[in-house]
């Protein structure tokens, strides 16, 4: 009985645990409800929700608001998902008006049973990332991408053990890491993403704590600025890793080589780095991988040959583009037959590309089946386009630009037709283009500017381009023929048809363009006027070059353009004044045209933001607008050939970005302002043929970056200074010519290590030639290369250095290959003392110009050390002595003038000296012989007629013999320099076959003379 009723009790004290138990079950229950809602309360307290997003966050059933996801039982929150459905890169209005801001308030660490967070792509207002993420110890999901976040990345992040995914990805503003240590704490982790966050502080042994999470799948550290070796763990441990991504850092090492030990491997992207070394042939043999960039490694090398030496099993897409690679593009690659993506641009590779491409057949019966992206540009390759190209049916864009390419392009390519970009420009492709071209109605893009192409461009041609947007026929010999009413079946953003035949009428299909924004129809033979229609659809324009045409009549004022244009006019016979544009226009050049009138007063306020401005070879008159000076910006100013009268306005100073300023060829005068002084970017200063007076200003002495000063042909005065040779290191160009500078020559001047043109002449300076311009380094280089001096470069324009030069007799201008002039001209002074010695050890130099001085002494013997020498002329001083023999040896000379001094003795007639007339020796009473008429003492002696006619029949032939051999070797080496140059200047040209006219004449008369004396005797 006893146990009965303990059992009894035991069973009834049961019973009211349970329901205990149960009743504080309910009532924890029902707190977690309110605790969650009020958490979510709170956090929407702290946010900037500027459209409303979070309106739903009312009332009690929070499992259905916006954004939430509750647990099915306990209904408790799991999952935040705010994440901004737009990207602030591509839809920034969109992105701007969907994000949220503001503030996390810390209650979400209430959240206990929080896996899931997403507040990426919004905008967090630069706050730091909350430290109390870290205490979310559910927390498998944490994306805080593009969020707005900045500053260092909390280590307490590393106490989330069941973190699997952590995307910390950052563009603007700023995130950044100080070490990378907390991750080990990460063992969970599958996914990391932190691309664009700043590791820099981070050390070298990033790989060896990532090679601890041992489930890691996927790794993102891009443009990171890892810098440095990439350390080799000493075991793999994260053998999952399917993607890496660690592109756009700094690394300086070889490739990674523990990457090939990792098979599971599909995605390896470490383009945009310093990597070097040759690229691991164990690539090949990874069995999954599918994904490989390389690209812009620039160090690293390899043989296509090797790289292609077996099939890679499974490769869809494979970047090596800018990585250095050598040889030949094989015929095997056929065998890819998964590929998808292939680009080698901007290697090394040559040769003509394989007639056929080997398959293997688990491809099937057609090579790269699945090929839709081939780039091949950049290269060196030549020969035809094959006719495999026609055959990759899946082809989306193909693009073998920057080539060698010849022969016509392969009718066959219009039968692709999944093909919506071709970029075969910069080729030697002649022919016509293929009709068979209309019928590609997916084709966007199409380039095959800057080739050999001609013919008749037909209506045909463009029939079914329904989705062009951007035709590029430019620098080829096309000529368009369609009807005046046609109407094109595409709507054009870019058209380039420059130096194609366009003409005389201005273009009427152009009307229907109305979303085009960059025209080039440049040199394209037009006459006509631009009709009004055009200027009604240009205001979304932004890049128009109608130069170099025959367009006519005036232009509207102002300009109907779009916003930051660049418009180009020039070299064309526009009038009347000069028009304006919208005030953020970039550049203007209407150089060359007959515009007449002053320039407006207020360009300078109408277009402040003007980077280029050229209004050069005009017919303007009037002042330089003050205006322009508000032109903060400009690089460029180039007012130069026209007839602008008054002082320079000192408010050309506040341009601090000048890098050109060019108002040579006018009728400006007073002073050069001192403020130029600020000018510190100036790097080239045409102020040539004014009426300038006054001295060179002292604030010059700030433009440390000046390579050209061109002050010739004024009225300026005093002292060359000597700070000029201590200011100006960069200079290579100093032209003072013919102003009215005294004084003597400041030995300074010998500092300017990159002096290429020191032209003093025509002016009133005194004393003798300093001997340490003999030290002038740019002067003592023998082999110069060519290269254009452009400056200003903008959107494709720029300006081309020009300068006046006295050579061979005459005064040349000189643009494209002013670079290969080396020239000293200090004629028409009053210099005296002996020609320095040391002169000649400029082997560089190629015109030397020392006439109308007061020069004395001899010529130097080692003048034949100047071996450059093409132009000399010494003439009206008074050396004396003789002619060196070893002046004969100077193989480049063209142009040789001693006329009107006192040298003496017999002309050293043989090499180069031959090839010179009479006139080059004029006014030297001591001198004789040839070509000169006077007999030299001793030349005719009485010797018996036999004798005589023995001596001199003998002589003729040995003269024959010799003379043609000396005047052929002579001439032939003297050719090597000018053919150097002839094709890229006219006048050299011309000046040049002026020349072997002049020789050929001479032969023949001294052929005649000879022939004449034997015939006379006889």
């Amino acid at each position: 009985m006893r146990i009965i009723s303990i059992i009894g009790f035991i069973l009834v004290s049961l019973c009211v645990i349970r329901k205990e138990v149960s009743c504080n079950s309910d009532i924890r229950f029902n707190t977690n409800l309110e605790s969650d809602r009020d958490v979510l309360i709170d956090f929407k307290n702290g946010i900037k929700d500027p459209n409303n997003q979070l309106s739903s966050w009312k009332g009690s059933n929070y499992c259905q608001w916006h954004g939430i996801n509750c647990e099915n039982e306990t209904r408790a929150i799991v999952s935040i998902d705010l994440r901004n459905p737009y990207s602030r890169w591509n839809a920034y209005n969109n992105w701007s008006l969907m994000s949220l801001s503001g503030e996390i308030r810390p209650s979400l660490i209430k959240l206990r049973s929080l896996q899931y967070l997403d507040l990426s792509f919004n905008s967090f207002d630069d706050i730091p990332i909350p430290q109390f993420l870290g205490s979310l110890k559910n927390l498998q999901y944490l994306n805080l991408s593009c969020a707005g976040f900045s500053g260092a990345i909390p280590s307490n992040l590393g106490n989330l053990s069941n973190l699997q995914y952590l995307d910390l990805s950052s563009q603007l503003p700023y995130l950044f890491a100080n070490n990378l240590e907390w991750m080990v704490g990460l063992v969970s982790l599958k996914y990391l993403h932190m691309n664009g966050v700043d590791m820099s502080m981070v050390g070298f042994d990033w790989v060896e704590v990532l090679n601890k999470l041992p489930y890691l799948t996927e790794l993102h550290l891009s443009d990171c600025n890892l810098f440095g070796s990439i350390s080799s763990p000493s075991f793999i441990n994260f053998t999952s890793l399917t993607i890496i991504s660690i592109s756009y850092n700094n690394f300086d090492s070889e490739f990674p080589q523990w990457l090939l030990n990792i098979s599971s491997l599909v995605f390896v992207d470490v383009s945009f780095n310093h990597l070097y070394g040759m690229i691991p042939l164990g690539l090949i043999e990874l069995p999954n991988l599918q994904y490989l960039d390389l690209s812009w490694n620039r160090n690293l090398r390899g043989g296509l040959s090797q790289l292609f030496s077996k099939s890679w099993r499974k490769i869809e897409v494979l970047n090596l583009g800018r990585s250095n690679l050598h040889g030949w593009f094989p015929n095997y690659i056929g065998r890819l037959c998964h590929l998808q993506f292939l680009s080698m641009d901007g290697n090394n590779l040559k040769g003509s590309l394989p007639k056929s491409l080997e398959g293997i057949q688990n491809c099937g019966p057609k090579t790269l089946p699945n090929l839709t992206t081939l780039c091949l540009s950049n290269n060196q390759f030549d020969g035809e386009l094959p006719e495999w190209l026609s055959r990759l049916e899946n082809l989306v864009e193909l693009s073998m630009s920057h080539n060698k390419l010849q022969g016509p392009i392969p009718a066959s390519l219009g039968t692709l037709q999944h093909l919506t970009s071709i970029s075969l420009a910069h080729n030697e492709l002649n022919g016509s283009l293929p009709d068979s071209f209309g019928q590609l109605s997916e084709l966007s893009f199409f380039d095959v500017s800057c080739n050999r192409l001609a013919g008749s461009l037909s209506e045909e041609h463009f029939l079914k381009l329904i989705r062009l947007n951007e035709l590029q026929l430019g620098s080829n010999s096309f000529i368009l023929n369609v009807s005046s009413n046609w109407i094109p079946p595409f709507q054009l953003f870019e058209l380039g048809m420059n130096s194609c035949n366009l003409g005389p009428s201005f273009p009427t299909w152009l009307r229907s363009q109305k979303k085009v924004w960059d025209l080039d129809l440049s040199n394209a033979s037009i006459s006509s006027c631009i009709p009004n229609w055009f200027w009604d659809i240009s205001s979304n324009i932004v890049r128009l070059n109608l130069s170099h045409n025959k367009l006519q009549g005036q232009l509207p004022n102002p300009l109907n353009v779009g916003p930051a244009a660049y418009i180009d006019l020039s070299s064309n016979l526009f009038e009347g004044p000069i028009p304006l544009s919208n005030q953020y226009l970039q550049l203007l050049d209407l150089s060359n045209n007959f515009f007449s009138g002053p320039i407006p007063l207020s360009i300078g306020e109408f277009m402040p933001y003007l980077s280029f401005l050229s209004l050069s070879g005009n017919q303007i008159n009037g002042p330089v607008p003050p205006s322009i000076g508000h032109m903060r910006i400009a690089a460029v100013i180039d007012l130069s050939r026209n007839s602008l009268a008054g002082s320079i306005p000192w408010t050309l100073s506040n341009c601090s970005h000048l890098i050109v300023l060019d108002l040579g060829n006018n009728n400006l005068s007073g002073a050069i302002p001192q403020s130029f002084g600020s000018l510190r970017l100036l790097q080239s200063l045409h102020l040539r043929n004014n009426k300038l007076s006054g001295e060179l200003p002292f604030s010059f002495c700030n433009l440390s970056n000046l390579e050209t000063l061109d002050l010739s042909y004024n009225r300026l005065s005093g002292n060359i200074p000597a700070w000029v040779g201590a200011a100006f290191m960069n200079l290579r160009i100093l032209n003072l010519r013919f102003n009215a500078f005294t004084g003597g020559l400041p030995f300074e001047l010998s500092n300017l290590s990159s002096l290429h043109v020191l032209d003093l002449a025509g002016n009133h300076l005194s004393g003798s030639i300093p001997p340490t311009f003999g030290d002038l380094k740019a002067m003592d280089q023998e082999e110069t290369i060519n290269k254009y001096l452009l400056y200003g470069r903008l959107a494709g324009h720029y300006y081309e250095e020009r300068l006046v030069v006295s050579t061979k007799g005459q005064i040349l201008e000189y643009t494209k290959t002013l670079s290969l002039i080396v020239s000293m001209d200090l004629s028409n002074n009053k210099l005296h003392g002996e020609f320095p010695k040391k002169l000649t050890n400029l082997r560089g130099l190629v015109i030397l110009n020392l006439s109308s001085n007061c020069i004395n002494g001899s010529i130097p013997e080692n003048i034949s050390g100047m071996r450059q020498l093409a132009s000399l002329d010494l003439s009206s001083n008074n050396l004396s002595g003789v002619i060196p023999r070893s002046m004969s040896s100077l193989s480049y000379l063209g142009y040789l003038n001693l006329s009107n001094n006192n040298l003496s003795g017999v002309i050293p007639f043989i090499g180069q000296i031959t090839t010179f007339d009479a006139s080059a020796f004029y006014g030297n009473p001591g001198l004789c012989g040839a070509p000169l008429v006077t007999k030299c003492e001793g030349e005719n002696q009485d010797q018996g007629q036999s004798t005589v006619d023995q001596e001199e029949e003998n002589d003729n032939g040995f003269i024959d013999e010799w003379f043609y051999l000396s005047v052929g070797l002579g001439f032939a080496v003297g050719t090597l320099f000018p053919f150097f140059i002839l094709a890229l200047k006219r006048s050299w040209c011309e000046a040049y076959f002026s020349f072997v006219d002049k020789i050929v004449n001479k032969l023949g008369l001294a052929r005649r003379g000879a022939t004449n004396g034997r015939n006379q005797r006889g």
